[in-house]
């Protein structure tokens, strides 16, 4: 396929997108004007993981990378930058140039939580453009080998009688699962040390060798496989309903821990100052590619959801989520270094 048809075919898909009832005269004038900003997608598209190999967003991510690749008539490349619970990926992507040839793959937390917690080198309101929404990700709190007990409420029970010594891990600073762990420390007047990790495969190999006596992390195959083998206990999950995997594992609103019942939201993300036209463009790329069979069986395998929805939705989700933990942390601060 022709560079100039792959532009052609992505400049018409983004006028359709953003006014349906368009004129054809409009149209290809909109088309015009968006030719005239830039060539769109001059070149492959790199997807940058904000987390490690291993973990269910670095596997989902591959396959929206396969998925993408049709739609947009380009080689999409998968790249990893994990680190600071996604914020390296996201100061990385806001000094990108805004030509949509790079993004990120990332929950929104590094957007809505980290920079309320400690220094990042963006602005999460200016300098990133959220594209898309990909999926919402149960949050599954497990006990590893090192842990003795069964139950959440005997592990509490212990952790309020020995301060300090039980150790709970999650993919990072400011990550979903270190706002559940905070929030069922506080509510349960425990104090548990946080271990946290980059995310991907390293916590689940550590968790399996005992280093740590609990993890809360985005549910995956790993997960669901080593509890299938007695190697971790389910403990908790963060999701509005108890997942269908695991239906005797309750809910943290179902243990009591209301504020704890935490999910993860993933989307794709640009630098700031990419062309509404060109973000347009790649929201319609990106629903289509989720709405896909193969990534729906993806979804599927791990209880994840799809999270489609227009640009704007996805924009207004994150300033709702933004001044929401603003207000939450101005209550309960947390610090990160």
């Amino acid at each position: 396929m022709s560079a100039l048809i792959t532009r052609r075919r992505l400049v018409l898909a983004g006028a359709a997108l953003l006014a349906p009832g368009m004129t054809t005269q409009r149209a290809e004038a909109a088309d015009d004007t968006a030719l005239r900003v830039r060539p769109l997608l001059p070149r492959p598209l790199r997807l940058v993981v904000a987390y490690p190999p291993g973990g269910v967003s670095a596997t989902l991510a591959h396959v929206l990378a396969e998925e993408l690749a049709g739609p947009l008539g380009v080689q999409v490349i998968v790249d990893y930058r994990a680190g600071d619970g996604g914020s390296v990926a996201m100061g990385m992507i806001a000094r990108a140039a805004p030509d949509g040839t790079t993004l990120v793959f990332s929950a929104i937390t590094p957007l809505t939580v980290r920079p309320l917690v400690g220094a990042v080198t963006y602005d999460p309101l200016r300098d990133i453009a959220p594209v898309a929404g990909v999926m919402h990700t149960p949050l599954l709190l497990v006990g590893t080998p090192a842990l003795p007990y069964d139950t959440l409420a005997d592990t509490l029970r212990h952790a309020r009688a020995h301060p300090g010594q039980l150790r709970w891990a999650s993919s990072g600073i400011a990550t979903t699962g270190h706002l559940v762990m905070e929030q069922v420390s506080r509510a349960s007047g425990t104090r548990i040390v946080h271990v946290p990790y980059k995310g991907g495969g390293q916590q689940i190999s550590d968790a399996l060798g005992g280093q740590f006596e609990l993890l809360s992390t985005n549910v995956s195959e790993m997960q669901l496989r080593a509890i299938a083998a007695g190697q971790f206990k389910p403990l908790a999950v963060g999701a509005p309903a108890r997942l269908p995997v695991l239906p005797d594992v309750p809910t943290f609103a179902e243990l009591g821990f209301a504020q704890a019942n935490l999910s993860s939201l993933f989307g794709v993300f640009a630098p700031g100052g990419t062309p509404v036209a060109l973000l347009s463009v790649l929201n319609r790329a990106i629903n289509t590619a989720v709405t896909s069979a193969t990534f729906q069986q993806r979804l599927a395998v791990t209880d994840n959801l799809p999270a489609t929805d227009t640009r704007e939705a996805f924009v207004a989700r994150i300033r709702a989520d933004f001044d929401a933990n603003r207000a939450m942390l101005r209550a309960a601060p947390l610090r990160a270094p």
